[in-house]
Parts: C-alpha cells; sequence; structure tokens
C-alpha cells in the first residue's frame, strides 16, 4: 500500500511539473519575446551554460554561508528566548509586541534599513536572523507550553533536578516543534537571503547574479538563476526532512502552531 501511494504521489507530482511545462513553452510561444518570457528549454540551456562557469558556484557558495549563517544565528536565537516565552507568561506578554513588529514589518523596509546599518555581505544574514527568529520562537514556545502540566508538578513533589527535567520532560515535548519550525525557518532563509542580495548587492551570490542579469535584459539568465534558488530551496528542504523525518500529525500540529 505504501508502495502504491508513493507511486500515485511521484505521478501526480510529475503531471503538475509537465502541465507547468507545457502551460510554460504555449505562452512563451505566444508572447514571441525572450525578454520578455524565454522558453523552458532555453532557461534550461543558460541554466547549464551558467553552471559551466566559476562565477555561478561562487555565488552559490556565498548564498549558501549566508543563509545558513542566518538560519543558524535565528535558531540559537529563537530557542534561548523561547525557552523562557513557553514557560512564562509574563515574559511571552513582554516580547509580544517586539515580536508583532517584526512580523508585522514588510520585509523590503527591513532590507532598506539593514543596508544603511550594515556592509553588503551583512545585509541577507542580518534580514534573515530577524525573519526566521520569530518562527523557531513561536514554535519553541508552543512546545514548551504543550508539556504535561501533571508530570512538571509531580517532578517537583520528587524534587527532579533542573538538568533530567529538561532533558527528560521538557526537551521530548519541544522537540516535535523545534523540527517543524526549523524547516519552515530554513524555507524562509532562502526567501530571505536572495531577496536581501538582490537589493544589497555583495560581490557574490544568487541575488547579484539575478540582479546583474536582469539589468543585462538577459531573462534567460535570470530564470536560470531562479532555477538555482529553487533547486537550493528544494534540495535543504528534502536535507531537512531526512535528517529529521516526523509524522504528519505532528507536522499539522507544529507548522503553524499557535499566533502571539
Amino acid at each position: 500500500m505504501t508502495d502504491f501511494m508513493f507511486r500515485k504521489n511521484l505521478l501526480i507530482t510529475f503531471a503538475a511539473f509537465l502541465l507547468l511545462f507545457i502551460v510554460w513553452k504555449v505562452l512563451s510561444v505566444l508572447m514571441d519575446s525572450v525578454i520578455i518570457l524565454p522558453s523552458p528549454e532555453q532557461t534550461i540551456s543558460e541554466a547549464f551554460r551558467l553552471m559551466r562557469t566559476a562565477n555561478f558556484w561562487h555565488a552559490l557558495a556565498a548564498t549558501l554561508v549566508r543563509g545558513f549563517t542566518g538560519f543558524a544565528l535565528s535558531f540559537i536565537l529563537g530557542l534561548v528566548i523561547g525557552f523562557p516565552a513557553g514557560k512564562y507568561a509574563l515574559f511571552m506578554q513582554f516580547i509580544k509586541p517586539y515580536i508583532l513588529i517584526i512580523r508585522s514589518t514588510p520585509v523590503l523596509a527591513i532590507i532598506l534599513i539593514a543596508l544603511i546599518w550594515f556592509p553588503a555581505d551583512g545585509v541577507p544574514v542580518f534580514v534573515t536572523v530577524l525573519m526566521a527568529f520569530p518562527v523557531i520562537l513561536q514554535n519553541v514556545a508552543t512546545g514548551i507550553q504543550g508539556t504535561d502540566i501533571k508530570l512538571i508538578e509531580m517532578a517537583k513533589v520528587y524534587r527532579v533536578g533542573r538538568r533530567r527535567l529538561l532533558f527528560n520532560l521538557y526537551l521530548p515535548s519541544l522537540l516535535p516543534y523545534l523540527r517543524s519550525g526549523a524547516s519552515s525557518a530554513m524555507g524562509l532563509a532562502w526567501r530571505v537571503v536572495i531577496a536581501a542580495e538582490i537589493l544589497s548587492q555583495p560581490l557574490w551570490g544568487i541575488g547579484t547574479g539575478m540582479q546583474e542579469a536582469r539589468i543585462r535584459l538577459e531573462t534567460p539568465r535570470v530564470f536560470a538563476w531562479t532555477l538555482a534558488a529553487l533547486a537550493l530551496s528544494w534540495l535543504s528542504d528534502t536535507a531537512f526532512s531526512r535528517l529529521f523525518p516526523q509524522d504528519s500529525h505532528t507536522k499539522r500540529r507544529a507548522a503553524g502552531s499557535g499566533s502571539f
């Protein structure tokens, strides 16, 4: 049954991509303008040409470093602040306005402010931390709040040590939410990093390559860089899912858990 469902899902995914390819091809033929909409084969051909250049791999490596750095910092920050936020209602209430401000401010506005404060290489990292941090914090806080209160009271009665309480009680409750929050934050990180690179224009970066291609009206190259960004996001999401698998029930419960 599992093998049948896997094949069925694979077939549906293939059909969806095939439909997208056909619609893309038809629209490119109707528009008949490479500058407006290159065909799928022109885009794929340009992507292979791009991959044969050293600039592509320099840009990919730079974006990877910025994305993982921003994600790591947001993960640490979300964990450190999310734990007390989930444990103490007063602290949660205190930080609510700050989180609301961060989540309500347009990404573009944050990028523009970061351009004033940081050098070009630091802008994508700063913006990624600021955007991904609330996602981690929210899931961590929800996981802590979901810890069985009866077990906590029992641990207090038997005077269980803080270290044991943390690793044997809070951590098992937190892990499913932490996995889901980290997965969502990583997906968000790539979009934010590349958007920030487009505006900040560091020496190397996928966003830098996209912007340079746009300025020169090399639309197939813009699409090729976009394919690279999509592949990067897909690969990181797949790798994360394989390394930290979770059941669908937990994923549904944790991914968008609650709101501030």
